[in-house]
Parts: C-alpha cells; sequence; structure tokens
C-alpha cells in the first residue's frame, strides 16, 4: 500500500511539476499578473530591454528545469524500493523545509514581493507536510 501512494504523490506532483514550468516557459506574464497583479507585474519583468532579456531567459530556464523535474519525478513514480522511497521522500521533505526558510529569510525582504511570501511559505510547508504523512504511514505500515 506505500508503494502505492508513494506513486500517488509523485504522479500528482510531476503533473503540478509540468503544468507550472510549462506555464513558466510560455505564460509568464500571465502567470506574473495572476500571481502578484498588474502593477508588481510590471517591475518583476524589467525596465531595460537587457533586463527584460536576461529576466525572460532566467524565468525560461527556471522553468524547463520545473518540466524536467517533473518528468524525474514521474519516472521515480514506479519504483517499488521502500528504502529508496523512504529516502526519496526526506529528500523532497528537507527540499520543500529550504524552499520555506529561503522565503521567511530572503524573499520577505523584497518590498515587491514581502506581502506575497507568507502564502508561499504555508503552501511549501503543506507540501512537505505530504511527505511526512507518507513517511509516518510508510513507518507505521513497516513497524505494526
Amino acid at each position: 500500500m506505500g508503494s502505492y501512494i508513494f506513486c500517488v504523490i509523485c504522479i500528482l506532483y510531476s503533473l503540478i511539476s509540468i503544468t507550472c514550468g510549462s506555464s513558466i516557459m510560455f505564460y509568464l506574464k500571465e502567470m506574473y499578473v495572476i500571481g502578484h497583479g498588474v502593477e508588481t507585474a510590471q517591475k518583476l519583468t524589467g525596465s531595460t530591454p537587457h533586463d527584460q532579456l536576461l529576466i525572460q531567459i532566467s524565468n525560461s530556464f527556471a522553468g524547463l528545469l520545473l518540466f524536467v523535474v517533473g518528468f524525474l519525478l514521474f519516472m521515480v513514480a514506479f519504483v517499488k524500493d521502500a528504502e529508496f522511497q523512504s529516502f526519496f521522500a526526506k529528500g523532497c521533505m528537507l527540499v520543500h523545509v529550504s524552499m520555506a526558510l529561503w522565503r521567511v529569510v530572503f524573499e520577505r525582504r523584497l518590498a515587491d514581493l514581502a506581502w506575497d511570501w507568507p502564502r508561499q511559505v504555508v503552501g511549501d510547508l503543506a507540501l512537505a507536510l505530504s511527505w511526512v504523512f507518507f513517511l509516518v504511514y510508510s513507518w507505521r505500515e513497516k513497524y505494526d
């Protein structure tokens, strides 16, 4: 049963990563407007053509990376080894907690993003919590 839950979590995260990565690569301006509002979106896209090009290239690579992570998650979803699943879940939990810490320490200092970081920290911690639930479930299954 633990491997089934692992597979479901990984496929769900894979779909989210592939969708977000594709959206970042192809619909970045719309994503900025939805996430931050029109005024902040204009600030985040840069003020000079050179800055705009650098920001667009950087965000395209970030979207591509997220897209690739989604495919890797899809491949990992079908691994049946319980030890690997536990190791992977701990790593994912650590990544999400690290992202939350990054947002608390650094992103809250950015004036244009200051109002947005609490919502994102809650999201990061919720994603980490899903891996914690998987670990607790797999430990319970292992030691019962």
